[in-house]
């Protein structure tokens, strides 16, 4: 951690470097401009001027490269102090619930409340290191099983009670389903870690009671668009395109009230666009909220 935090602040110096550069660069330029154009050489006022711009250009670039370059660090540094806190949470508990089993007698009904909150901070584990592991094989995630055509409606049905068992609710209380009987020719993984994590975030994201709508239409051309809409604080409309990199997760880590490594929506991208589809978000329109819209090429159910 601390040799990001280093390499974050050690990357001010190029942007004041670069933004003296680029003011020294103009205040030369102008002086070359007006001295030749006294001494009436408008072959070496052509030629300098062009040098200057080309410098001012590289200057500029190298600035560009080196902000995005600062934003990948800041988003580098949040994964770090996420993927930290996601590992040490659970262990933590978990060593607490295992001493408090083997230090005291416990009755049937408590013994059983232990076991089962350790059992949903294993599961957080393996979902933490099921994301690692998945995005160092984004490309090859699926190709040991074939593409097949897929109901879509059980298919999200499914997920929704995966999403609602992690977070012990029920789903009849939080999702609402309006499904058109459709079918996407994909590797059923694929699908699954698409829509799991769209589910699952449109749960933890949500309100104190979340609620979930999702819908599936059919489209001309041959188009498949499921709309997952959930009634959380929605997302800033700066962030609509950042929220799908990797690592980027909005604000500072160590303030941040929900879990997540920032990975989930960059898995679920990069898997829509192998499908040839697209992802998009937008704010709800009759209430705080997100709608999340993937679309992909699919078929109507016979």
């Amino acid at each position: 951690m601390a040799d990001y935090i280093r390499k974050r602040r050690t990357l001010h110096w190029p942007i004041t470097l670069s933004a003296a550069l680029m003011a020294l660069n103009v205040t030369l330029m102008v002086c070359w401009i007006v001295l030749f154009a006294r001494l009436d050489s408008i072959g070496a006022l052509t030629i300098g001027t062009i040098a200057f711009a080309l410098v001012l250009i590289g200057l500029s670039f190298y600035l560009f490269l080196t902000i995005k370059e600062i934003q990948l660090n800041r988003r580098q540094a949040n994964f770090v102090d996420s993927v930290t806190h996601e590992l040490k949470t659970p262990l933590a508990s978990i060593r607490l619930y295992l001493e408090t089993l083997q230090l005291r007698e416990l009755d049937d009904t408590r013994r059983d409340e232990f076991y089962g909150t350790m059992e949903q901070e294993v599961q957080r584990l393996d979902t933490l290191i099921s994301h690692l592991l998945e995005v160092g094989r984004l490309d090859a995630i699926g190709q040991e099983t074939e593409s097949e055509d897929i109901q879509l409606e059980p298919l999200l049905k499914s997920c929704a009670r995966a999403a609602c068992t992690r977070h012990a609710l029920t789903d009849e209380d939080v999702f609402a389903f309006n499904i058109q009987p459709t079918v996407i020719h994909a590797r059923p993984i694929v699908l699954e870690m698409i829509f799991g994590n769209l589910l699952d975030n449109a749960i933890k994201y949500g309100s104190t009671q979340p609620e979930v709508q999702v819908e599936v239409t059919a489209k001309a051309r041959g188009r498949i668009v499921t709309r997952i809409t959930d009634n959380g604080a929605g997302v800033n409309p700066e962030l609509k395109k950042k929220i799908f990199r990797i690592f980027f997760r909005g604000g500072e880590e160590l303030k941040r009230r929900q879990t997540g490594t920032g990975l989930g929506l960059y898995i679920v991208r990069t898997l829509v666009h192998t499908l040839k589809g697209r992802i998009r978000v937008h704010p709800r329109d009759d209430q705080p909220g997100s709608v999340f819209e993937v679309e992909l090429p699919g078929r109507v159910a016979a």
